[in-house]
């Protein structure tokens, strides 16, 4: 009986504090009504490519050196992507790299700043090295 009675009371506490902690974790939003929303710089960033070239083209965002993967841009295709918000330089700016898949060269872009609200096209030609990038 009277293991039965501390195992019942442990049980109490442990939903309570399960209960309270669960409440616990709940934030409040960080703007009042009336007040204006702070500008989402962490917003992604829309990416249009086009591609017109014969090969499929490996896109990359070049950052701090660094190449990181975006995806595949196949051959004379379009195609669109969504660059989280992280993988923009300090400054919000933005390269570029596009490798041809069983190509040699590429195509590297200069550095473009991108402001919320806008997106950016890149369109691979034939000869990468006459790609034009732009930013709306």
């Amino acid at each position: 009986m009277r293991h039965s009675l501390l195992q019942a009371r442990c049980q109490a506490v442990l939903l309570t504090a399960l209960v309270l902690s669960g409440s616990a974790c709940h934030h409040a939003p960080t703007t009042t009504p009336g007040q204006p929303a702070p500008d989402d710089a962490s917003a992604a960033v829309p990416l249009e490519i086009d591609n017109h070239n014969w090969l499929d083209v490996i896109i990359y965002v070049v950052r701090d050196g660094q190449p990181m993967r975006v995806g595949i841009a196949n051959a004379s295709s379009s195609v669109n992507f969504s660059l989280p918000a992280r993988l923009l330089g300090q400054g919000r700016e933005v390269r570029l790299w596009g490798h041809p898949i069983g190509g040699t060269g590429g195509a590297l872009t200069e550095s473009v700043v991108v402001q919320p609200g806008q997106w950016i096209e890149w369109t691979l030609e034939t000869d990468l090295d006459r790609s034009a990038i732009g930013v709306y």
